[in-house]
């Protein structure tokens, strides 16, 4: 590596992961390379199946790969030895669906974690949680539970939550998928937010405008490969490959 170049916080290198035995063993992911700089977003972008809610789930520790490195600041995570707790609190993962606590206000699920896993005073644990609400715009739903909140607040609260830890990597798994349309807009506002801000994120997505916004690099899977990749414009205006032509007529 050059003098004055940082390696990558994220690091993908040759990972793969099947799923099934025998003949119905299938390669979700295929030898999968793969970088994400501090305060840069890659968007992965492909058809149900391509892989990548699964990759997002390997890097969170949540799948273990079949071969291959993920490095994180240069250490590879992947190593059955490592310790999958720690590494996690370096993460967040945020679902498709909110995956909030029913049965607790929006204020208690946000402190949940750092006080019960990381010992913080609760007085410590919700100031933080209310200027992690503020900055999402909900502070005014604290109080509330999540069935008293659209689909667009539950999501936001959930990327609250996931913020609340400050995580050196954000990764989001389709988060607008689960929403009324008329309920995207503010969640994409809220991660064109974040980018501007320079959190590091890897993001999964359907949502080829927010990708164009928000991307530093757009990552085309196919068959848990990786068929094209580039900036936003290279790839949704101009992609080289027949599959990622196809992939995007499709959508249109």
């Amino acid at each position: 590596m050059s003098a004055g170049v940082s390696a990558p916080l994220l690091s993908l290198r040759g990972v793969r992961k099947t799923f099934g035995t025998g003949a119905e063993q299938r390669a979700v992911l295929d030898g999968i390379d793969l970088d994400v700089a501090e305060h840069r977003c890659v968007v992965l972008i492909g058809a149900s199946g391509s892989g990548k809610s699964t990759l997002l789930r390997v890097v969170d520790l949540l799948e273990d790969v079949d071969d291959g490195q993920v490095l994180l600041d240069g250490q590879d995570v992947a190593d059955p030895w490592v310790d999958a707790d720690a590494v996690r609190a370096r993460l967040a993962l945020v679902f498709q669906q909110y995956n909030l606590f029913p049965h607790l206000r929006v204020l208690d699920n946000l402190t949940l974690a750092p006080r019960v896993a990381h010992g913080r005073p609760r007085a410590e644990a919700e100031a933080e949680a209310r200027q992690m609400l503020e900055r999402v715009g909900l502070a005014h739903k604290a109080r509330a539970y999540p069935d008293q909140l659209s689909g667009g607040e539950q999501q936001r609260a959930a990327i609250a939550r996931a913020l609340v830890g400050r995580p050196e990597l954000l990764l989001l798994d389709e988060v607008t998928s689960a929403l009324d349309p008329a309920l995207v807009g503010e969640v994409l506002d809220l991660l064109l937010s974040l980018r501007s801000e320079g959190t590091t994120m890897l993001v999964a997505t359907h949502e080829m405008g927010f990708a164009r916004d928000v991307a530093d690099e757009v990552v085309f899977l196919h068959d848990g490969r990786i068929h094209e990749r580039g900036t936003p414009q290279q790839v949704l205006d101009d992609p080289q490959r027949e599959r990622t032509r196809e992939f995007l007529r499709r959508l249109r």
